[in-house]
């Protein structure tokens, strides 16, 4: 009636935010938040810190999920944020899955290489303060950014190349989940 369209897709109007699924993750146990210590660098424990990891480790792959359609690179901004909230409310957040993506293997995806983050005891790089999209290539390089999967394409080929994400979807979804896309 008023000429206005909804949709899921991730970028359906050049020139304007897209539509993202920012993802929060928190671990709890016995009824305490893994990712919480009032002590640590950021009130966040070393848990915290290999579950970045892991997740950036395997973010490559994990965008052939997390980002599965082709409009899905049109929105895609490298990244993620640790939220401010801490205590039981502390979490991280993947930023770059989007609407289009099954929810179910986004989350087995994020938590996989989460888990193997901590399990590896895998650490993030250092932080990086300057506006990264202010630096040329070499600058980027200079300081270990490397930039997501730029299409669907990319992405699944860095998908297949993830044994940990290929556990994960198992012999019977990967082949068909790639097939489809």
């Amino acid at each position: 009636a008023n000429g206005l369209h909804a949709t899921f897709m991730p970028k359906p109007i050049y020139g304007t935010a897209g539509s993202g699924m920012h993802t929060n993750m928190s671990l709890f146990k016995d009824g305490k938040n893994v990712f919480y210590d009032p002590n640590g660098e950021r009130q966040l424990s070393k848990e915290a810190y290999h579950f970045i990891a892991g997740l950036l480790a395997h973010v490559k792959g994990m965008c052939a999920i997390t980002n599965p359609s082709v409009n899905s690179y049109k929105r895609l901004a490298p990244g993620y944020e640790v939220p401010a909230a801490r205590g039981n409310s502390t979490r991280v957040e993947l930023r770059n899955p989007d609407p289009s993506c099954n929810p179910y293997l986004t989350l087995a995806a994020c938590l996989a290489a989460g888990l193997d983050g901590i399990e590896r005891k895998l650490l993030p790089p250092e932080e990086i303060t300057e506006n990264i999209f202010e630096m040329n290539a070499e600058e980027r390089a200079a300081n270990g950014i490397e930039d997501l999967p730029d299409s669907l394409e990319h992405a699944l080929v860095a998908l297949k190349a993830d044994p940990l994400l290929a556990e994960v979807l198992g012999p019977h979804i990967l082949p068909q989940y790639i097939a489809g896309k």
